[in-house]
């Protein structure tokens, strides 16, 4: 059967979409982003505490004093990890995806509960949405909005629309029939019999689609971290690419209190809101004999003020206490950038995460406010070309990022390689007898378990290794090349090395894993590697235009390998998370290292 070129239609139908209709994704882009920064700064600028104390009292009015309890319980121990700005990120991009989704879900669900006809077209569709994998819908995202937060909120919306849907049209239909007729037989119009009649009684079931879109949104939050979309979802993506557990147990508990908080509040407000939850509640009551102190629950007009009370203080706390913009303070000649924001991206590869928080650290002394984002490869390159992203230094180029170049080239800036020649390569531990070259792999993959462990899919390497190297040696259907993560291959390096196992790795030169393990390089006769590359610096088009200090700094910077593998063995001494604070000791150790790089003409 011929090859259905279905995955070709689908490119074509994007480039036209991305051609034709760039005005509205920018519009859409425009509207999004401003609702997510304005609720994104209502919710972070009152102090966590206070914030945390509001959100109690809610849940106290609620649920109870129980609830209240726990909810403040839950969100200091948010605050207590250094989580708190990440989990109101992660607030305001639930919340605004919550609210599209439902501005979107309730008339279109009310519309199918109305009509067979769009019924019967819509729910193939929902299925559609439902059951496609998640992470599909970032590709078009990242295409259509660049990288950041409207790409994982537009993912979102689109995965959580269904089951709001469903819930409308559902609690709807469920709608007593004789109850609607009596309506209509006194006279009452459909407006009506649908706002007074059909919509309270269907308000249960609705405010269960309602949780289910809120949980859904915490779902993706993860998804929407690999794009740059911070909050406790980017925090947990960085944890999975550096397999830091500690830092990953942290993230996913926020996001359980989160998860928690908002389940059991839309839940009892579905009761409260519903005429019928309104009657059960009260039975429930009756039938306890009255509400124990776990179960209280203040006046509404005791918990409304209450709620002023806490929201006046934290306003006052955000406007009259100190505030702090998270940049060193730099003052005179050296504070060139003042205060000007520069947003660098990172793929995690040792020398790239060494190389950017390097700079993080120069840039700030020379008074600028530097961002660092963790991106996946593709995203990362999709977001400078785009411009949300000022400048990356770990382009590996001509050859292991070529695709990336190829594709985005016209819409970059080289400014030069800072390191180079380097090399990719297959490695196995010296241990393994009889295996020095990539020839010598043929016919030995049950010593390897027929696994060759790679690193990120979306890294160039990779895609040489799948497309080039195996084919040069025959090695195509032989071995199974593991996709995952640069500290996944050098996890799964270190308990094999500790074991005596075997194991074959994808490695570069240069790399402190050499330095920590006795190594060795697989020979590649056939070059089917290529020459090596040089590490070259890539900024946005424009970037050393509207920057020309830092794109002065960044031409001539240079480092040699001693420098580089110095300063990755001092990350790794130092510790997952604390990457600046290595630089700062490296620093140290390198007196005149930042005078030589950064130089202040005055």
């Amino acid at each position: 059967m011929p090859r259905l070129p279905l995955g070709e239609w689908t490119d074509s139908a994007v480039e036209w979409l991305q051609t034709h209709l760039t005005w509205l994704f920018d519009a859409i882009s425009t509207v999004v982003t401003g609702m997510y920064d304005g609720l994104d700064t209502v919710l972070s600028t009152p102090e966590p505490l206070l914030f945390a104390g509001i959100l109690a009292v809610l849940a106290w009015w609620l649920r109870g004093l129980l609830a209240g309890l726990l909810a403040f319980a839950g969100f200091a121990l948010i605050d207590s990890v250094a989580l708190w700005d990440e989990a109101m990120s992660t607030l305001s991009l639930v919340l605004v995806a919550t609210i599209v989704t439902l501005a979107i879900a309730v008339p279109l669900g009310i519309w199918a509960s109305r009509s067979a006809t769009v019924s019967a077209v819509v729910r193939p569709v929902l299925d559609f949405m439902q059951t496609m994998p998640a992470m599909v819908y970032l590709i078009p995202g990242i295409i259509f909005f660049g990288v950041g937060v409207v790409p994982g909120i537009i993912a979102t919306i689109v995965f959580a629309l269904p089951p709001g849907v469903r819930m409308t049209e559902l609690g709807i239909r469920q709608v007593d029939k004789e109850l609607v007729e009596a309506a209509e037989a006194f006279g009452t119009t459909p407006r009506d019999t649908l706002l007074r009649v059909q919509l309270p009684l269907a308000l249960p079931t609705m405010m269960a689609g309602v949780n289910q879109v809120i949980m859904l949104g915490l779902s993706m939050v993860v998804i929407a971290g690999m794009v740059g979309g911070g909050g406790l979802g980017g925090e947990v993506y960085s944890a999975i690419g550096n397999v830091d557990i500690g830092l990953g147990f942290e993230a996913g508990l926020s996001i359980v209190i989160l998860a928690m908080y908002l389940d059991r509040i839309t839940g009892e407000l579905g009761r409260q809101v519903s005429p019928l939850g309104r009657r059960a509640m009260a039975k429930a009551r009756a039938l306890a004999g009255g509400p124990s102190i776990r179960h209280h629950r203040p006046q509404s007009s005791v918990a409304v003020v209450g709620l002023v009370v806490l929201a006046l203080v934290a306003g006052g706390f955000s406007v009259f206490g100190p505030s702090s913009t998270g940049t060193t303070s730099v003052t005179g000649e050296e504070n060139v950038g003042k205060g000007e924001k520069v947003t660098m991206g990172y793929i995690p590869w040792d020398e790239a995460i060494a190389s950017t928080y390097l700079w993080k650290e120069l840039l700030e002394r020379r008074g600028f406010e530097a961002e660092a984002k963790q991106l996946e490869t593709g995203a990362l390159y999709t977001g400078l070309a785009n411009g949300q992203i000022d400048f990356q230094t770990d382009s590996w180029l001509p050859v292991t990022h070529a695709s990336y170049w190829k594709k985005y080239g016209d819409r970059l800036e080289d400014l030069g390689a800072w390191y180079g020649p380097t090399s990719l390569e297959l490695a196995v531990p010296s241990y393994v007898d009889g295996v020095d070259s990539l020839a010598d792999l043929k016919g030995k993959s049950s010593t390897f378990k027929g696994r060759i462990i790679g690193i990120e899919p979306s890294a160039g390497m990779m895609g040489l290794l799948k497309d080039k190297v195996l084919k040069e040696y025959g090695l195509e259907g032989e071995y199974d090349v593991v996709d995952g993560s640069t500290p996944g291959m050098l996890a799964e390096l270190k308990r094999a090395y500790a074991k005596k196992e075997p194991v074959v790795v994808t490695l570069w030169s240069p790399h402190w894993a050499y330095s920590d393990y006795d190594l060795k390089k697989l020979k590649d006769p056939k070059a089917a590697w290529g020459k090596g590359d040089g590490v070259h610096t890539l900024a946005r088009d424009g970037f050393a235009a509207d920057h020309p200090e830092v794109g002065k700094w960044l031409k001539d910077f240079r480092m040699t390998e001693k420098e580089l593998t110095d300063l990755e063995s001092e990350i790794q001494r130092t510790g997952k998370g604390k990457e600046q604070q290595a630089v700062r000791a490296w620093l140290e150790k390198n007196p005149g290292f930042v005078e030589k790089t950064v130089p202040v003409t005055g």
